[in-house]
């Protein structure tokens, strides 16, 4: 078998912004010479981080490394906005609703499953509660289309027999101080993530159980060998028997699944710390989340003292870039809109700034599959978590350590039953084609 050579690397455009709000992390070594282990994970994010608890869960005997590109937090996590769902969220949908009841009961059943693994990790490893909320989220609706798809997601969740509760503006008002929302979705079982904190967290306790985290270390080649895989970086040379990728759309970069992940940079802003006025003027409860009833429209999140200060978070605009690269200006563009969406749903705080402003990366697949399988002998995929970073990565990092070790589970048959990812128009129609249909989207939801 073939070597396989990373024909590039992901590039993210400002700080990770749930990363800097918290105190510092004192740098982790990179791979420097050469080692060997028995598990190595490409990837420190929630595939990889969960892979690794899982594996100590199997095997507490295991040597088991992570190569984190840039240093934990700081990636892809660190740019999450930090909702871990547990009902269907399918972003290519009109309202979230997934493939079909049964498939939705299944994946909801799975996504609890990650929930409470989180859980778990939080209680043994004693991540601070507020950073994992179990406080359930809203889909707000800004306009009529908006309330509609409230209502059919509503229709969806009742015949599915899911707690949930239809909110009007004064409701909404209530929880977020704004009047810019006609109504709203409330569903219980969400849990609020810092997401920083608690990749943080969660690295700091497998350390304590053994595992090693190398920071900075880029992986360049990953090469089958007779005692299972090399693993190469700019400074060093790793051999593991077995090898997790866990680095979301970057598995294609490797050579995998070429012409069927669609890269989407997203952007998002965080405000400064509220002074004391801005908080009267606001009013509505300490802590929030909302995503638009239409998956294309912006996320916004307000946090407390507990996540890292009085905050709020905004999300909103996307490009599609399969060179997987933001440029300063593609940032500088949205931080405009994003100023503008912001100001409109809070008027009263048009005097506060944003303090930080990143891009970030989404992986989908045009039929919503990931990749969670073994590619070739002893190497396994924790991949493309169409953009539920947190669930469905925390899942496919589980499931590809229970595959690594022989071991089968509810959620390895559920991806093992999935098809390939479908294949994309080829280059450069697949750029023009989506980013005309982005631009579409954001315009058609624009209230949202």
């Amino acid at each position: 078998m073939p070597a396989h050579q990373a024909i590039r690397t992901p590039v993210f455009n400002g700080p990770a912004g749930w990363s800097v709000i918290l105190p510092p992390v004192a740098p982790r070594a990179r791979l420097d010479g050469s080692a060997g282990c028995d598990i190595a994970i490409v990837g420190g994010g929630f595939a990889g981080l969960s892979a690794a608890r899982r594996l100590r869960q199997i095997d507490p005997g295991l040597d088991i490394v992570i190569l984190e590109a840039a240093r934990i937090s700081e990636g892809g996590t660190g740019r999450n906005s930090g909702f871990m769902i547990d009902l269907p969220h399918e972003l290519t949908s009109s309202d979230y609703a997934g493939q079909g009841d049964s498939h939705d009961r299944q994946i909801t059943a799975l996504n609890r499953h990650a929930i409470e693994f989180a859980g778990d990790i939080v209680a043994d490893y004693a991540i601070p509660q507020g950073w994992f909320q179990r406080m359930g989220k809203v889909n707000g609706a800004a306009s009529d289309a908006g309330v509609a798809a409230n209502r059919s997601y509503a229709e969806h969740l009742r015949a599915l027999g899911e707690a949930h509760e239809l909110l009007d503006a004064r409701a909404m008002r209530e929880i977020t101080g704004s009047d810019y929302y006609h109504g709203g979705l409330f569903t219980p079982g969400t849990v609020m993530l810092q997401p920083a904190g608690y990749v943080q967290g969660l690295a700091a306790g497998l350390e304590r159980d053994g595992v090693r985290i190398l920071e900075q270390s880029p992986v360049q080649r990953i090469e089958p060998v007779a005692q299972g895989w090399h693993v190469q970086t700019a400074q060093g040379r790793l051999t593991a028997q077995k090898l997790i990728l866990a680095n979301n759309g970057h598995l294609e970069s490797f050579g995998f699944e070429q012409g069927a992940l669609m890269h989407i940079m997203l952007s998002a802003c965080m405000t400064g710390e509220l002074p004391p006025d801005a908080i009267r003027a606001l009013g509505g409860h300490e802590c929030w989340g909302v995503t638009p009833a239409d998956p294309m429209g912006t996320t916004v999140r307000r946090i407390g003292p507990a996540q890292g200060g009085n905050r709020i978070v905004i999300r909103q605009g996307s490009y599609y870039r399969p060179e997987m690269q933001t440029s300063a200006a593609d940032l500088s563009r949205l931080v405009g809109q994003m100023r503008r969406k912001f100001d409109a749903r809070f008027p009263m705080l048009k005097g506060v700034r944003f303090r930080h402003s990143w891009s970030g990366h989404l992986c989908l697949s045009k039929n919503s599959v990931s990749v969670m399988r073994q590619l070739e002998p002893g190497l396994f995929a924790a991949c493309v978590d169409n953009g539920l970073g947190t669930t469905r990565s925390t899942l496919t990092g589980i499931g590809a350590a229970e595959l690594a070790c022989g071991r089968q589970s509810a959620i390895t048959a559920f991806f093992a039953a999935e098809a390939e990812p479908s294949r994309l128009p080829p280059h450069p129609f697949d750029t023009i084609g989506a980013n005309v249909y982005l631009r579409w989207k954001e315009w058609r939801t624009r209230l949202e």
